[in-house]
């Protein structure tokens, strides 16, 4: 008996002990925490706007990401009188905003080779003037979120490079997917691995944002890297696994298989949902019929269309009795060939003048031809109401496919008449309506109404394919820097077109798609499916902060100043809960610039969205040039840091 009860004060005197040498590491107060005090003594978290991991060795220390900078402030608490080292996971401002702070510290940094121009010259990845090839963009729109000032890098490392530090080896093994150079840092202590694995998965096997692995136009490349990515860092084993974001990952290996596997059954659901790049034009139409004009086809008596083998342009030409004509959509075809059709029609099919032209939505590839078509063939260009200002100002956003970015001379286009959701358009004996209907952009309309006795909707870029295939649910690209949200994208279109029942949809591209009742019901469910693949992954308790790269956003968003001239700047933040939200805003210029305030704190009632105004100002001291502003926002409590930008340049 004597001897169990020595054993168990013993027993106890080893966990007190045990327990008491773990917090002798830190002081009472301290900010800092442990994955594993007992393993890995010298191992160290520091939380601001990421996660900060600190790898002491004596009074020397090796950092990897950076945050804010604030741990820097409380090193001295953890005996560390050096920063050595500062190793960035990848680019993302939030892991590096605070590096004008290491100044001092006289540290050297390092950061993925294939990230390299992102962090030393980030503005060169800012445009003015966006092209649908730019580095880093989708169709002009940036998926990239470089600092808002330099960083030179002393190092890089390639995909399977190694680095000593003081004893210690890390591997350097590439895992983007979040970022498209994301780097893990791999060190073996004790006999296994811990991996500083940056934004690859949070706790919960969740994706840390959506929109920055977001890396084409609905292709799936930044999904299949993360996929790969989780496999490789799976392969080691880890102990732990040390996110920048969230908590610390004890045993990862079977939550990364985990992540993978919801990876696949979300690509299954992402990837187009008809044969885009395989068999697109054997299902683009089988309504139309040749006429007796080159490549002009019928599709009724009233409507005509373009057709060609691997043609799929933006060209829709309702035609009345009286000859007068009404153009749904005018983009992707020569203003030749455009000349030469009209010039065929008015001498075979009776075409006497084209009124207006109705793009379908705001992507620049359906209306590049509306200018000339209003130059040279006298017709009007009219619009719904939500898609003017994108549309005449592209430069105040940040949208996938303004008109500029197709480099045709156009920057904007002008509408002679803009309609409200909701509105009759009678013209010609025509009785049409046009509606919103958003899907792959919220900046979409639909025109429909009755023509040659059949219910007809124009759709632009929302569902393409054979109703007649049960495999095919026709949605196309799923795109959140098209402003893409799904309650007001695709599962709102879905809704729209099964409540409307249409005979035929006439899709953007040529695609015509009769009798799509049961499409549209598939259609209809994937948009359900989809959100709910989303939500899998979110590591939001609503997804669509986690997805949506514009709740917060400065219009305009690309603004162009003198020294000593200002700029007023609508901050707009959204709420997307039911409940309260309050924010706080941080404006962060680089020199020269001056936020003014360079505070924005609010409220938000549920589900409002609300603009805040400021001002930036160029002093004398501001070099002419792009610069980057960084929106450090916290909501509800929790600090985001630089998520989002604006652009000013400043003129000479």
């Amino acid at each position: 008996m004597n001897r169990h009860i020595g054993w168990l004060i013993g027993a106890i005197g080893f966990v007190c002990g045990t327990i008491h040498a773990a917090d002798s590491l830190l002081p009472a107060k301290s900010g800092f925490r442990q994955p594993d005090a007992k393993l890995h003594p010298n191992v160290f978290v520091w939380t601001d706007t990421c996660n900060v991991h600190v790898i002491r060795e004596g009074d020397s220390a090796l950092l990897i990401d950076l945050g804010d900078g604030s741990v820097l402030d409380h090193l001295g608490e953890l005996g560390i009188k050096r920063v050595e080292w500062v190793l960035f996971t990848s680019h993302h401002r939030e892991l590096c905003q605070g590096f004008p702070r290491l100044s001092k510290w006289n540290a050297k940094v390092a950061a993925p080779d294939f990230e390299r121009a992102l962090f030393e010259k980030p503005t060169d990845f800012r445009k003015m003037k966006v092209r649908l090839g730019d580095a880093f963009t989708i169709h002009g729109t940036s998926y990239v979120r470089p600092p808002i000032q330099p960083i030179p890098l002393d190092q890089t490392f390639k995909t399977m490079d190694t680095f000593q530090w003081r004893g210690h080896e890390l591997w350097c093994v590439s895992t983007r997917g979040n970022s498209p150079g994301g780097m893990s840092y791999m060190l073996k202590q004790g006999g296994r691995w811990l991996g500083f694995t940056g934004d690859l998965m949070l706790e919960g096997a969740k994706l840390n944002t959506w929109f920055d692995s977001e890396w084409d136009y609905g292709f799936a490349a930044g999904v299949w890297a993360l996929a790969n990515s989780a496999a490789q860092v799976q392969g080691y084993d880890p102990a732990w696994m040390l996110p920048a974001h969230g908590a610390a990952i004890r045993e990862p290996a079977k939550l990364l298989g985990e992540f993978q596997e919801k990876i696949y059954k979300f690509e299954r659901l992402y990837v187009r949902g008809y044969p885009v790049s395989t068999f697109a034009g054997a299902v683009q139409d089988r309504v139309s019929r040749p006429t007796v004009v080159p490549h002009v086809w019928q599709v009724s008596p009233h409507l005509y269309k373009f057709r060609g083998p691997g043609f799929f342009p933006n060209f829709y030409l309702i035609v009345a009795d009286s000859g007068r004509a009404l153009a749904i959509d005018c983009g992707l075809l020569q203003t030749n060939v455009l000349d030469t059709a009209l010039a065929g029609m008015k001498q075979h099919l009776g075409l006497k003048q084209v009124d207006a032209m109705i793009p379908t939505h705001m992507h620049g590839d359906h209306f590049l031809q509306g200018p000339y078509l209003r130059e040279k063939h006298g017709a009007k260009l009219w619009a719904l109401d939500r898609m003017g200002p994108v549309c005449e100002h592209p430069e105040w956003f940040d949208y996938c496919a303004p008109i500029q970015s197709y480099g045709i001379g156009v920057d904007s286009v002008r509408f002679d008449r803009l309609f409200k959701s909701g509105e009759v358009l009678n013209w010609e004996g025509f009785k049409f309506n046009i509606d919103w209907m958003p899907g792959q952009t919220e900046f979409a309309l639909c025109v429909n109404g009755v023509i040659d006795g059949k219910k007809v909707a124009f759709t632009g870029d929302n569902i393409f394919g054979d109703p007649d295939d049960p495999k095919q649910n026709g949605h196309e690209a799923m795109v959140a820097h098209n402003s893409a949200v799904l309650e007001e994208g695709y599962i709102y279109g879905a809704e729209f077109l099964k409540r409307l029942k249409p005979d035929m949809l006439l899709g953007g591209h040529s695609y015509v798609m009769n009798k799509p009742e049961k499409f549209i019901e598939r259609y209809r469910i994937w948009s359900y499916d989809m959100r709910d693949a989303f939500r899998t992954l979110s590591s939001q308790e609503d997804y669509r902060y986690w997805f949506d790269p514009f709740w917060v956003r400065a219009q305009p968003y690309r603004s162009t100043l003198r020294k000593g001239e200002s700029i007023e700047i609508a901050t707009h933040v959204r709420n997307f809960s039911t409940r309260v939200q309050t924010h706080r805003i941080e404006i962060h210029t680089p020199s020269g610039l001056v936020a003014e305030p360079s505070v924005i704190e609010g409220r938000l009632t549920s589900e409002e969205r609300k603009p805040f105004p400021i001002r930036i100002r160029a002093t004398a001291a501001a070099k002419p040039g792009v610069h980057i502003i960084g929106l450090d926002i916290t909501r509800d409590g929790k600090r985001y840091g630089e998520l989002f930008d604006f652009v000013v340049e400043i003129q000479p």
